[in-house]
């Protein structure tokens, strides 16, 4: 009797009663899943709003050719061999390959950045109103009246926070580098709550990094003219003076190139301006997923609570 009934059921009859059952049960309650859908949604639209604005400064660089070129040693070891000079061997890498891991390193950020910049807009920044131009301060950290760290810290921080500690914020909370798979286009972002902060330390990369390799070549050329010039002076073998007179040459032609090149291991292809727009927060996602996320959760207790009544 039982397999006769079972037969003339129709295959999709407990799913139409079950589809039907969950249809009820959502019905009766929609005031439940709509009204916390809502205060979920407007909760956190409204914490989205006292969130600060983040604007978002960035870069498109472009490696310099003439920085990149192989270097003094590299270039003319052979002809220092010929005469009878031997030079040590330097890395093939070049300005551009190692200024990416510098702008990143810790010591580039205390030497060339930290003395640059006012710490508090790193470490005590609350917000900015881009009407005045008005930057204020966290009063627990920063006193800006009287200008001077006012903070809370525990060992191994300081009152004033150290270049490492800083390093840290700005590493992660504010510096983005990435470059295209073919290393010929490198971009730089930097984020902050001003977006005129973050214009300006993005400029401030740049002509750091320049000026460290200018500098950087810069001496070590002006060491291999002064060096050449003593090989010269103490032979007396006329080829000898030839080669090495070419050498210094190279050199010299060198320093121009490096006193010319004011962008000397990455010029521009887009810089960095003052964003009119923030990046971030973008408060309509952040609302949507919130509606969402309410609506999930109020169908999860709704069913919850219908299926452990039936049970108890």
């Amino acid at each position: 009797m039982d397999q006769f009934n079972n037969t003339n059921i129709p295959e999709n009859f407990n799913d139409e009663v079950n589809m039907r059952e969950i249809f009820q049960i959502l019905i009766m309650a929609r005031w439940f899943i709509l009204a916390l859908t809502a205060f979920t949604g407007l909760a956190t639209l409204a914490y989205s709003l006292y969130l600060p604005n983040i604007y978002e400064s960035e870069v498109l660089l472009s490696p310099n050719e003439n920085s990149n070129k192989s270097s003094f040693i590299e270039n003319y070891s052979s002809l220092a061999n010929l005469a009878g000079v031997n030079l040590p061997k330097e890395s093939i890498d070049s300005n551009s390959i190692k200024a990416i891991k510098k702008i990143e390193s810790l010591s580039f950020f205390e030497s060339n950045i930290l003395p640059n910049i006012f710490l508090p807009n790193l470490m005590a920044y609350k917000s900015w109103n881009s009407k005045t131009n008005e930057n204020k301060y966290n009063k627990n950290i920063y006193d800006a009246t009287l200008k001077k760290w006012v903070r809370k810290y525990k060992h191994p921080q300081k009152l004033i926070p150290s270049s490492q500690e800083a390093f840290d914020i700005f590493n992660k909370q504010h510096l983005r580098i990435s470059e295209d798979n073919s290393g010929n286009f490198i971009t730089i972002k930097v984020r902050h709550k001003s977006a005129i902060i973050a214009q300006l330390w993005a400029s401030l990369l740049i002509e750091e990094i320049n000026s460290f390799y200018r500098q950087k070549d810069k001496k070590e050329a002006e060491k291999a003219v002064n060096y050449l010039n003593y090989q010269i002076s103490k032979t007396n073998l006329n080829e000898t003076k030839i080669v090495l007179a070419a050498l210094l040459q190279k050199e010299i032609q060198k320093l121009t190139l490096i006193e010319a090149n004011y962008y000397y291991v990455y010029e521009y292809i887009d810089p960095p301006v003052v964003m009119e727009k923030k990046s971030e927060p973008n408060r309509l996602v952040i609302f949507i997923v919130a509606i969402l996320f309410g609506l999930t959760v109020s169908i999860v207790i709704v069913f919850v609570r219908h299926y452990s009544r039936e049970n108890f």
